[in-house]
């Protein structure tokens, strides 16, 4: 039996399935991008919460994670949860700034 050969996708096409199953399910969608480090992308695919269980992510990543989903006017804050402080990312286009939603600290 022949396997199947080993397909790598790229993190910029994964962001971006994950952000229009979000959209098109109404569901917020996680991702693990790497050791402690996650995105969790809203529903209305305008806004996302980059977080760590240990430490704060840094903005570099988040500015890199906007790009890769092409935001074109991205603002940067925090959200601070009950155990986790996180990143969170908002594209600027007539979207109100909220946290994406509550992530289980």
């Amino acid at each position: 039996m022949a396997v199947p050969p080993t397909v790598t996708v790229p993190v910029r096409e994964v962001l971006r399935h994950a952000r229009d199953r979000a959209t098109r399910t109404g569901r917020t969608q996680q991702i693990e991008l790497g050791q402690d480090l996650f995105i969790r992308l809203a529903p209305d695919g305008k806004r996302f919460l980059l977080f760590q269980l240990e430490g704060e992510p840094e903005q570099t990543y988040a500015r890199a994670v906007a790009d890769a989903l092409g935001f074109k006017n991205p603002t940067f804050g925090w959200h601070q949860g009950q155990t986790l402080r996180s990143l969170t990312v908002v594209e600027e286009d007539g979207v109100s700034e909220q946290a994406v939603d509550e992530h289980t600290d």
